[in-house]
């Protein structure tokens, strides 16, 4: 058995990364939220988005965005965490990627990366990567960056370059769950649109009152003109909406990591405290003897 001295210090070690995993703990419950109360800010700019739609919802279907190219090529954009320490986030999105791969043998797969762990996938398993954003993908989203991941893609996808978008990521479902999917961003259909946008506004008498008075826009200079302008905000809004998604799933998988990391260095703590005050207790027990011996020695001289 290990001497005092040393259970002492294991002791010590255990607490000092018990206050670094707790710490951590706290700083992704924080940036998590952060993460939803930004998802929750856009529900006003959505609702007059969602009007504006349903003017020009009936003129969509002929529109590139909603239209699949025969090309057998696939865009796959594929959004992991820049950091470990997170549990298995990052793996359940590379499980999730070589189930698709595997069910889709047909196609052929090029990769846009947000996340360092996405790219170093790419890398280990020897695929065609477009473009790189990991550096610039923090905790704190910019329209602007999003912009930039978008207008690669539509500029390849209306070119008839790629026959579908897919965006592969973990999906929130709360605190405790997170979903690996594979969500086929374009082509897009109107009906999706719809229920994206309904989704957020959630307000049942909005949204009967955008159903029964649909307001009467003076349209210039054309509706196809606006319906272009039109249709890459919203995709960008429902990108915005997968990062954040992303990254609320990351904090919270990183935050159950931590709490997991934090009460097992509890029980280890405990555990070494109780071998601490054993092998003590063994040298008390043993110092206690030896005077006892030298007291009994002394009588018998």
């Amino acid at each position: 058995m290990a001497n005092a001295k040393e259970i002492k210090r294991k002791i010590a070690s255990i607490q000092n990364t018990s206050k670094i995993t707790k710490a951590m703990e706290l700083i992704s419950t924080v940036k998590m939220k952060k993460a939803q109360d930004l998802a929750l800010q856009k529900k006003d700019f959505v609702l007059e988005m969602l009007k504006v739609f349903s003017r020009i919802e009936e003129f969509l279907r002929d529109f590139p965005y909603f239209q699949k190219s025969e090309s057998k090529k696939t865009l796959a954009v594929m959004i992991t965490s820049n950091k470990g320490l997170c549990g298995g986030y990052n793996v359940n999105v590379m499980k999730k990627v070589n189930e698709y791969v595997k069910q889709n043998p047909e196609e052929k797969i090029e990769y846009i990366t947000l996340g360092k762990k996405a790219t170093a996938f790419v890398a280990r398993t020897w695929q065609h990567l477009i473009a790189d954003f990991s550096p610039e993908f923090t905790d704190n989203i910019d329209p602007l960056f999003v912009k930039n991941i978008t207008k690669i893609i539509y500029e390849r996808y209306l070119t008839g370059e790629y026959g579908k978008v897919v965006v592969f990521y973990n999906y929130y479902v709360n605190s405790i769950k997170q979903v690996p999917v594979a969500r086929e961003f374009l082509p897009i259909d109107d009906a999706a649109v719809r229920k994206y946008l309904e989704d957020i506004v959630d307000d049942a008498k909005a949204l009967e009152e955008i159903k029964h008075n649909v307001t009467d826009y003076i349209i210039e200079p054309s509706m196809e003109a606006i319906a272009m302008d039109v249709i890459p905000m919203i995709l960008d809004l429902m990108f915005y909406d997968i990062i954040l998604e992303a990254k609320a799933s990351e904090h919270s998988a990183r935050m159950v990591a931590m709490k997991a990391a934090k009460d097992n260095s509890k029980k280890i703590a405990d555990m070494l405290t109780l071998a601490y005050n054993k092998a003590r207790q063994g040298l008390i027990t043993r110092e206690v003897s030896e005077i006892v011996a030298g007291v009994e020695a002394l009588k018998d001289a």
